[in-house]
């Protein structure tokens, strides 16, 4: 069983999951209370889509050693970030429930 060559950011399996996530968060964000629309709701939204962009953008940078390295830094934020997601997740859901 051979894995297939990753061509570019999404094939990423971190890319993925965090774009799942977005969607996730995007959808369960709808059920947010009107009077938060313009703000908690905007702002979880717009975080969740930020973990995808800064991965595309980490992705771009890799052919260039400096900026490579850079990013490195940038996926250890990231995963912090992620868990912080996840995080936001579960709280989400649970208030839902």
């Amino acid at each position: 069983m051979e894995k297939e060559p990753i061509k570019n950011h999404q094939d990423l399996k971190v890319y993925q999951m965090a774009f799942d996530a977005a969607m996730k968060i995007f959808e369960l964000s709808k059920k947010f209370p009107v009077e938060e629309q313009y703000s908690l709701t905007d702002q979880i939204r717009r975080s969740s889509r930020s973990v995808c962009a800064n991965l595309a953008e980490a992705w771009r940078k890799r052919r260039y050693e400096l900026l490579w390295l850079n990013s490195m830094t940038l996926k250890q934020r990231q995963q912090k970030h992620k868990h912080g997601l996840n995080l936001l997740l579960s709280a989400i859901i649970w208030m839902l429930n």
